[in-house]
């Protein structure tokens, strides 16, 4: 990793800021984008909205973002990989490294609820 930073929690994804998405970028050896990525404002919650993306959509994300199109399957692979995690539970949810301490146990309960939520979606998801 650079500068020894710790990837985000992957199933955290949709709360990731923008320098989360890059290291996470890294990990998947998609880090040659992290810059346009960060120019672009691409954070957890744009990740999540990819999914309900329409074609043209698509297109744009891949020319502004300037993405091989392999490249922006392997992006689309991941983070249906990390849906799926989710949807089995495979990881606690855990309070972000960015939020106060003093909110962690309400920042459990709703990102359960969030969590919970998504799955539905995810089971709804083709």
């Amino acid at each position: 990793m650079i500068n020894n930073q710790r990837p985000p929690d992957p199933l955290d994804f949709f709360i990731w800021t923008v320098e989360d998405v890059g290291l996470w970028l890294e990990e998947i050896n998609l880090g040659g984008y992290r810059q346009v990525f960060k120019e672009n404002g691409v954070n957890g919650e744009y990740l999540e909205s990819m999914s309900v993306f329409t074609t043209e959509q698509i297109l744009r994300f891949i020319r502004r973002c300037h993405m091989k199109w392999g490249d922006f399957i392997t992006l689309c692979k991941e983070l249906r990989r990390i849906k799926v995690a989710c949807f089995r539970g495979e990881q606690k949810v855990r309070r972000p490294r960015w939020a106060p301490s003093c909110l962690s146990a309400m920042f459990v309960r709703a990102a359960k609820r969030n969590r919970q939520s998504r799955v539905v979606s995810l089971k709804l998801e083709p």
